[in-house]
């Protein structure tokens, strides 16, 4: 798809940038509530990233593992929502979500990146437990869903999302298949390459994950939006729109 379709289709507040696992801090661990609803009080996009339970629950957190956020051992894959419910929580003190949780939380006010993370073969069954979920979303141009696996966006291509291929340097193989979804989320270190830079010329690019104010300056004449963390949103937002107006 073209990349002024992609612009035409999603919530334009994506376009001033997207908080990485939500906006959080020292205080605010990410993937948590506290960090999505400090990015909610300051109007931003952010993104999170969903596992499936032992029973077939969709559990928001960046690694299958439990140990970096809630310093506990466990695996997502291998537990109950219940056990997850019961057992653990953030380092900040609050339970670990749902996606249920999410978004009850945010009520569509502000658009979300969801993260499909895959493991042992289970794309079918997460993806289509997302799609359930969706349902319940009023505003589609409010989110966006994102994946290293391609097959869980294949999965998702008549269900009127934008949907975003990530693809980091490392595994760069994924690049064949591009031109299968709507728009590209890629690792940084991709813009050093000129036929990226020409491809992103006509399709809709985002890059992750951006940290610093140099890493946007190299990124902001290629990419459409940023998924960003340790940066003032209000900063990203005014670079991102600057560029934009360009």
């Amino acid at each position: 798809m073209k990349k002024q379709k992609v612009i035409d289709a999603i919530n334009p507040v994506f376009l001033d940038g997207v908080a990485h696992r939500g906006l959080h801090n020292s205080e605010y661990t990410e993937n948590g509530l506290k960090a999505f609803k400090n990015a909610i009080d300051n109007g931003v996009a952010f993104e999170f990233d969903i596992h499936l339970s032992k029973d077939k629950k969709l559990i928001v957190c960046h690694d299958s593992s439990l140990k970096r956020t809630s310093g506990k051992d466990g695996i997502i894959e291998e537990l109950t929502l219940e056990e997850i419910k019961n057992n653990y929580q953030l380092l900040d003190g609050s339970s670990i979500p749902t996606l249920d949780d999410v978004m009850e939380l945010n009520q569509e006010r502000v658009p979300m990146v969801i993260e499909i993370k895959t493991k042992d073969k289970n794309y079918k069954e997460i993806t289509d437990l997302l799609k359930e979920e969706l349902k319940k979303i009023k505003d589609k141009s409010k989110i966006m869903i994102i994946s290293f696996d391609a097959r869980t966006l294949w999965r998702l291509k008549k269900s009127g999302y934008m949907r975003g291929l990530l693809i980091s340097y490392r595994k760069d193989y994924v690049w064949h298949v591009r031109n299968t979804v709507e728009s590209l989320d890629l690792d940084r270190q991709f813009f050093k390459r000129k036929n990226v830079i020409r491809y992103a010329k006509k399709h809709f690019m985002n890059v992750w994950t951006i940290e610093t104010k140099e890493a946007l300056e190299e990124v902001l004449p290629y990419v459409d939006t940023v998924t960003y963390q340790y940066l003032d949103p209000l900063y990203v937002k005014q670079r991102l729109n600057e560029k934009n107006l360009h």
